[in-house]
């Protein structure tokens, strides 16, 4: 009976370091897929990004799936949107980060997201973005959007469909 009580409290003492927070590396390919694009009924909403934090300085990363982005041509009946890699923290508490491209136009940028992510055992993923249009003037007259939840093998490409857009994501413990 004791080596069980030592075993338990083995687990008990070991099992949070399992799932301690770590650097990751994250890119993702956010792109239009051939076909018509299937607008929102509505456009991004003035607060799209609440709740979420901008990626520190420094965070930026140097892009790896070139290859994958290469072949996302138009020729090829896709447009690459947005190709973006940054390194952060993951823990089992989920951290909500902004990612846009472009120039901010009224508070809004032509492509602009969230993602929410938490690792576990395996990377849980919450990702929303919009892909806006602006009228002459700057004035945001409407989006496309997706809105899409995942589970993520560490290291692994995962392709996530939505109508009109997909986006390829690898997040990598570093």
């Amino acid at each position: 009976m004791p080596a069980l009580r030592y075993i338990a409290l083995l687990f008990i003492f070991l099992a949070p370091t399992a799932f301690a927070d770590g650097l990751y590396q994250v890119e993702l390919i956010l792109f239009r897929q051939a076909g018509e694009t299937i607008p929102s009924s509505q456009p991004a909403p003035e607060d799209w990004a609440a709740g979420a934090q901008r990626l520190g300085a420094g965070s930026e990363r140097a892009t790896a799936l070139n290859n994958e982005a290469a072949k996302l041509t138009p020729a090829n009946g896709y447009q690459v949107l947005l190709h973006q890699a940054w390194q952060q923290m993951l823990g089992t508490t989920p951290s909500k980060i902004i990612v846009s491209t472009g120039q901010e136009q009224f508070g809004h940028f032509p492509v602009e997201g969230t993602l929410s992510m938490n690792q576990n055992r395996l990377v849980d993923l919450e990702a929303e973005f919009w892909v806006n249009q602006f009228d002459a003037d700057g004035v945001l007259v409407g989006s496309e959007y997706m809105k899409q939840g995942s589970r993520l093998k560490n290291g692994e490409l995962t392709y996530l469909d939505h109508g009109s857009l997909g986006l390829l994501i690898r997040v990598s413990p570093l």
